[in-house]
């Protein structure tokens, strides 16, 4: 009886393994999905959690276990029966191994999707995963290696039937493995999904051929494309049919998405959003749809990490003007130098500059209440009165690119003033909204430099109720991240806020230095884990009239 109690106790464990494997599995693939399915973007998260998740405490020390028990007791010359190592190994692994805690979160900003391509991307990756405990648990049972001929079984389990050091060694060796096993799973499907991608962009080439009435206009650049796109888009439809792309969609299979399925025959205009994270991105994007309108908003430092420096991302983002045909047209911001100059040298195209001191199109008198903006716009000699319920200076910026493209497609003026009021604020980039009785100004989306200064600026001008600011601080902005969130932390202190809820510790020590050096006080300021943390400090805090003010938003993988 004690022995058959022993056999169903290894079942539990395997039970209770393969639970443990599975939100392992999940989490790891959550990850993988949260980093764009990108092999050096996953293993940089590795390195950075390392300790936390890849090759925690729990699994390490249980490692240590197993060794004391299998070396240690036999060096100090003690004698444990099988039944009694088995008895050990289970209890402890069983506790061990049963909560999930660590790999599973109630909250989560952005949940796991099991899309196609994440269901291609789980089925190696679970073969992989289970093969390598049913390995060792074949070995633990016959004693023999699969696929090794053997004679005779290995060891000698007693009155076991089954050596159950090989048999908890293999399982939790898995355990360990499954972060790395990603790796091996998009290796193997890269080939399907690389197949699957050009069949996609093949069928939008030649969508996009059969149209040739079609303008197709492109947008990029460092900060400010989903909404200067929706701009263009506002302003355009009030004379086209206008097809655009959706929120953020900016990669080559958003984009082939929009025009397979929502690009009709009655669209006169196309507006894609062109993003870039490395060298090529760009050109890329127009192998698949060659714009005749450019758009470039800015070269700034976002992405610096993975471009290293911003002549190098001016390069790329100008590969859009560069990738205009003979008439093609590029509306650029001229308050950037790095922008002013792309496409000087191509005599067959136009170019439309636009700015808030340089430019053919020029933005002036900008003035902010609880409405949004007002701004005047000079066209040559002639100014006109533009109101919008937009925030922001670089906002401006972006209604004035915009502003450039109408103008050259005939768009009136007092038309696109009219649009311009009528455009709503575009979610989580200075969506000023509430709350209750709480005034909610929401940049959460991607903060760069430039915006997360003009946005506490504007939240410190505001005099009524506390002003209350959350934020993680800027990432991607490679070796210049802790000097450009120092800055930021600066540009904190002289607003002089009510309340600063920073989130990370690990993320909020630069914001804190630059904090320091400014403010005579820090006993506003708090840092909490998570953003879900920094909520329910909010609600303990706030009172009908704050204002509060959410500057950035990391996905879940930046949480500590």
């Amino acid at each position: 009886m004690y022995y058959s109690i022993l056999e169903l106790i290894a079942i539990l464990f395997c039970v209770v393994l393969v639970r443990f494997y599975w939100f392992r599995t999940r989490f790891f693939l959550h990850v993988f999905q949260q980093v764009g399915y990108k092999q050096n973007e996953y293993w940089s998260w590795l390195r950075d959690n390392w300790e936390k998740k890849v090759i925690p405490a729990d699994l390490s020390i249980f490692n240590i276990v197993l060794v004391l028990v299998v070396v240690g007791l036999e060096f100090i010359n003690v004698d444990i029966t099988n039944s009694s190592t088995a008895v050990i190994l289970f209890t402890i692994s069983i506790f061990w191994f049963g909560t999930i805690k660590k790999y599973k979160s109630e909250k989560v900003k952005k949940p796991l999707v099991f899309t196609s391509r994440m269901k291609r991307l789980t089925i190696p990756v679970a073969l992989i995963a289970l093969f390598i405990p049913s390995f060792f648990t074949y070995w633990a049972y016959t004693g023999l290696i699969p696929f090794i001929w053997s004679t005779s079984p290995m060891y000698d389990p007693g009155l076991l039937s089954y050596d159950v050091i090989l048999l908890v060694f293999g399982w939790v060796f898995g355990a360990l493995l499954i972060p790395f096993l990603i790796f091996f799973g998009s290796s193997i499907t890269k080939p399907i999904e690389r197949n699957i991608q050009e069949g996609f962009k093949e069928q939008a080439r030649k969508k996009l051929a059969s149209m040739p009435h079609l303008k197709v206009i492109a947008i990029t650049g460092s900060y400010g494309k989903t909404s200067t796109k929706f701009m263009v888009k506002d302003l355009l439809k009030e004379r086209y049919s206008v097809c655009f792309t959706p929120g953020s969609y900016n990669t080559p299979m958003g984009i082939c998405k929009v025009i397979n399925n929502d690009l009709q025959s009655h669209h006169q205009i196309l507006i894609l959003e062109m993003g870039a994270r490395y060298k090529g991105n760009i050109q890329e994007l127009c192998d698949i749809a060659q714009p005749d309108i450019s758009i470039v908003t800015n070269v700034g430092v976002a992405h610096l990490e993975t471009f290293g420096s911003q002549d190098v991302i001016a390069l790329e983002k100008g590969k859009l003007v560069d990738n205009l045909t003979s008439g093609g047209v590029a509306v650029l911001n001229g308050d950037d130098p790095r922008v002013s100059k792309m496409g000087e040298e191509r005599t067959h195209i136009s170019r439309i500059l636009v700015g808030l001191k340089n430019g053919t199109i020029l933005g002036g008198d900008i003035s902010y209440d609880t409405t949004g903006s007002t701004f005047d716009v000079s066209f040559g000699g002639d100014a006109f009165t533009f109101n919008t319920r937009l925030l922001g200076a670089h906002n401006v910026q972006n209604m004035l690119l915009a502003i450039g493209v109408a103008h050259h497609l005939g768009i009136r003026p007092k038309t696109m003033a009219i649009a311009a009021k009528n455009i709503e604020p575009i979610e989580h980039r200075l969506e000023l909204k509430q709350q209750g009785n709480l005034t909610i100004i929401d940049d959460a989306f991607n903060s760069n430099p430039v915006g997360a200064k003009n946005a506490v600026e504007m939240l410190g001008q505001f005099k009524s109720g506390n002003r209350i600011i959350i934020t993680p601080g800027m990432v991607e902005l490679g070796d210049i991240e802790y000097e450009e969130n120092k800055e930021f932390g600066k540009a904190i202190a002289k607003a002089e806020l009510d309340l600063i809820i920073l989130v990370g510790k690990e993320r909020a020590k630069p914001i804190q230095d630059g904090i320091k050096e400014v403010a005579e006080s820090t006993q506003n300021v708090n840092v909490v884990n998570s953003l879900f943390e920094a909520n329910d400090l909010v609600k303990e805090y706030a009172k009908p009239g704050d204002i509060i003010l959410y500057e950035n938003d990391l996905p879940d993988v930046y949480n500590e």
